[in-house]
């Protein structure tokens, strides 16, 4: 756990990280440790810092150009070869364009290849709704074998990516083009399957994945203030689910809240829904992009026009306590 922290993206004064520069420079150290890891790019090692690695082991890094299918079938093969592959490109690409290569090859054949996709999400920003990626954790969580990660800061991404490193089979791990502040502490172990109570609270459940993390515990504090106690979560790992907190929160609280930068069908909040479906009804309220791509705009001024700013989720978190009391959302 790593304490009561309250932040959020703007954050003044609390350090902040890259997810996708903290990937880069923990390929670059596994890479001497480990001389099996091999890292393939998609002509876009500058944005998904696996230049890092190119730099320090060029014998072990492959551009394969702007060839994403080719990327999921090169990295395929080398891990039948014995070597542990991380194939990058921003993730529209990496889990739009080569979705049927991971499928048939990766997936299928239980490889052990990982998949880093950077930019996910709506705070790419100015590059416009071809190049959000919204729908990426759909994509991957639908694939049997595919293990899906969303790290909500630094040393979170880099204690997956070197548990990916060890795993012996196939993980996507999403990064994000903006930096983020630092929530856990620099010795932070990943555990598969395992969320974080980032705070504790007893009247609504706030659950977060990726910079959401960090709105969520920005609306909590918020919440407080009227006197509004909501517990936080972060479902960094989609898939698997922690299941066993998301029931726990649903029974202390009795209602909850999902956000996420991600279309509102298959990413967090429908893997929330399916559990609370099957094992714990209780009313949830779920954030994130309804149906329709992204625009170019300002990462902030998206997220407010998404409706995913700290004011949102309290509104959202409102909407659930009146319903757990039986009364109507609005």
């Amino acid at each position: 756990m790593a304490g009561k922290v309250d932040s959020g993206a703007q954050s003044a004064g609390v350090p902040q990280e890259s997810t996708r520069v903290e990937y880069g420079k923990a390929l670059a150290e596994l890479g001497g440790e480990n001389p099996d890891i091999v890292v393939l790019d998609a002509d876009l090692s500058g944005s998904t810092q696996t230049s890092r690695f190119a730099k320090l082991y060029p014998e072990r890094f492959f551009n394969v150009g702007i060839a994403e299918q080719d990327l999921m079938g090169t990295a395929a093969g080398l891990a039948v070869g014995g070597k542990i592959p991380f194939a990058s490109t921003f993730a529209i690409f990496a889990a739009g364009r080569a979705w049927e290569q991971i499928r048939q090859t990766i997936a299928y054949g239980h490889l052990n290849v990982k998949i880093v996709a950077s930019h996910g999400g709506l705070t790419v920003g100015e590059d416009g709704g071809s190049h959000q990626a919204l729908e990426d954790l759909a994509l991957m969580r639908v694939l049997p074998n595919m293990v899906v990660l969303v790290p909500a800061d630094g040393p979170e991404t880099r204690a997956m990516v070197r548990w990916a490193a060890a795993y012996d089979g196939p993980v996507y791990i999403r990064t994000s083009r903006l930096p983020f502040p630092v929530l856990h502490s620099p010795e932070h172990q990943f555990r598969l399957g395992q969320g974080t109570i980032l705070r504790e609270g007893t009247e609504v459940t706030l659950a977060g994945i990726g910079l959401m993390v960090h709105h969520c515990l920005k609306a909590a504090r918020h919440l407080e203030a009227e006197g509004i106690s909501a517990r936080v979560l972060n479902l960094s790992c989609l898939k698997p689910l922690d299941w066993e907190l998301v029931v726990d929160s649903a029974r202390r609280t009795g209602a909850l809240v999902t956000v996420e930068e991600h279309l509102v069908t298959g990413g967090l909040g429908s893997a929330v829904s399916e559990v609370l479906t099957d094992m714990y009804p209780a009313p949830l309220e779920r954030l994130g992009v309804k149906d329709i791509f992204g625009q170019s705009g300002k990462p902030e001024e998206l997220l407010k026009h998404y409706g995913l700013t700290p004011e949102d989720i309290v509104k959202a978190a409102k909407r659930a306590m009146r319903r757990k009391q039986g009364r109507p959302a609005s």
